[in-house]
């Protein structure tokens, strides 16, 4: 596994006329940090190409134990090449290793370890190599037989290239996790910064918009808030947020979440 990180930023002065140079981070893993002016914030992308052998999904519903877990634990303890904060939980702290409920879907390795939240979507991952986001009130535990991975997050916010028709009334920034995938097999995890001066967050019409100009045709916003955490493994091993989560308002806090969705480069 040969992995780099670039401290190189793009910037951009719209989401709207982003054009993303994504950089090298490791064999089907494409990395960019990007900077927007208008509205200002600040991202962090990966571009992971399903279609290489060596890549493979990883969700779990927290540590070994299923207890709260921070994403930079979740990526370091399972010796993955990037994770993210995924679905809803009904705990916030800092704290490691405490019970925590998932409220939604999570299927790890063909295995229901979390049942569905029929109020909320999903980003699932078949054993034919697709992938796709639903609804998951289609999913029941006699209807898995053909899902490899799937987590939950909250609502589907780009369907066709469109961003949701729910997604137009929103005005609320916050800190955002969203997974979007390509019609072309490419898998798009983003997280964008906020509550702080150099990044005000994103409404989820804007988050649609990102994944979007990104090369994204389906996305769905995962948990956000003090939740959102981007971590990458570097060249020498160690593991880091790239992001710079805001947990009960101190930046660079990393809450504790969790289900979380990796990526393993083997």
């Amino acid at each position: 596994m040969s992995c780099t990180t670039y401290p190189q930023v793009g910037n951009f002065s719209s989401i709207e006329t982003l054009e993303p140079l994504w950089l090298h981070h490791a064999d089907g893993i494409e990395y960019l940090h990007g900077r927007i002016s208008s509205p200002m914030l600040e991202f962090h992308a990966l571009r992971i190409d399903l279609s290489k052998p060596n890549i493979q999904i990883f969700v779990g519903t927290g540590d070994a134990n299923g207890n709260s877990t921070k994403v930079s634990s979740f990526v370091r303890d399972n010796n993955l090449t990037a994770g993210i904060n995924a679905l809803p939980f009904d705990v916030i702290s800092a704290s490691e290793g405490r019970p925590i409920r998932n409220m939604g879907l999570v299927i790890s390795g063909g295995r229901l370890l979390s049942g569905a939240n029929p109020y909320y979507d999903a980003i699932v991952f078949y054993k034919d190599g697709g992938a796709a986001i639903v609804s998951q009130s289609s999913i029941h535990s006699s209807s898995i037989d053909n899902i490899e991975n799937a987590v939950g997050g909250f609502h589907q916010i780009l369907a066709g290239g469109l961003p949701a028709a729910r997604t137009l009334a929103g005005t609320t920034r916050h800190p955002r996790s969203a997974a979007g995938i390509s019609a072309d097999g490419y898998l798009y995890l983003v997280v964008i910064d906020g509550r702080r001066t150099a990044s005000a967050g994103a409404t989820e019409h804007e988050t649609a918009l990102l994944l979007r100009s990104l090369g994204a045709w389906d996305a769905l916003n995962l948990d956000g808030g003090g939740s959102s955490a981007l971590a990458m493994r570097d060249a020498d091993g160690n593991t880091r947020v790239v992001n710079t989560p805001v947990h009960n308002g101190i930046p660079g806090f990393e809450r504790a979440v969790a289900g979380c969705l990796g990526i393993i480069n083997e």
